[in-house]
């Protein structure tokens, strides 16, 4: 069974009916003790790193999440849920993040090297570039995903980004390392792959369960 996790700033009713078409058991929670009884998470997210960060603070909510990463059980973090899992954004003032993950969480600067706006937020429909292998991408070798985000990571350490996509800069797409995995994208809106990606997740966290 997932928990996803609710902390008040997520997209639960997107990502949990996703699991109901894949027939996947799940609960939203926020109550420690009932999550507890989950084999894996979904951290959705949606708004400001500094509010979420706060919430999950003033609820131990981060600390929970500590606990059971360290018990090996398997965790998601979806658009703001993956930046959750670094180590600080500069979004409103830096805040420090879950330090699950080595990088930081910053802003697209609107503007290319050679001066030339772009939009922000990132918004739409992009490629997926394929970096690692993942049991998330079994099944998978191409395809489109949607983002909407204004924010994304940078990272010094390579070897946790398993795909990227292309706006203006190299955007981690999906990030993963041993049982902890992120995208940055929203999969439970990105069609046919999106679902495959959730499928896939929702297997290792059978796998992990043993």
């Amino acid at each position: 069974m997932i928990g996803i996790i609710d902390y008040g700033m997520g997209n639960l009713y997107s990502v949990s009916k996703a699991l109901e078409r894949l027939n996947v058991p799940y609960i939203v929670e926020s109550d420690q003790d009932k999550l507890r009884q989950a084999d894996g998470f979904i951290l959705p997210g949606v708004g400001s790193f500094k509010d979420a960060m706060h919430i999950l603070t003033e609820t131990k909510l981060d600390s929970f999440i500590h606990e059971q990463v360290a018990k090996g059980k398997p965790i998601l973090g979806i658009c703001l849920g993956m930046q959750l899992l670094f180590e600080e954004s500069e979004e409103n003032g830096l805040t420090a993040g879950l330090k699950l993950l080595p990088g930081r969480v910053v802003r697209f600067s609107g503007m290319t090297k050679e001066g030339k706006r772009y939009k922000v937020p990132h918004m739409g429909w992009n490629e997926l570039i394929f970096h690692q292998p993942s049991p998330l991408f079994d099944g998978v070798d191409r395809g489109h995903v949607y983002f909407v985000h204004s924010y994304y990571v940078q990272t010094n350490e390579p070897t946790v980004v398993l795909a990227s996509a292309q706006y203006d800069v190299e955007v981690p797409a999906v990030v993963g390392c041993g049982t902890i995995f992120g995208t940055q994208f929203h999969p439970e809106k990105s069609g046919t792959l999106g679902m495959r990606l959730l499928q896939n997740y929702a297997r290792i966290v059978e796998r992990e369960r043993g």
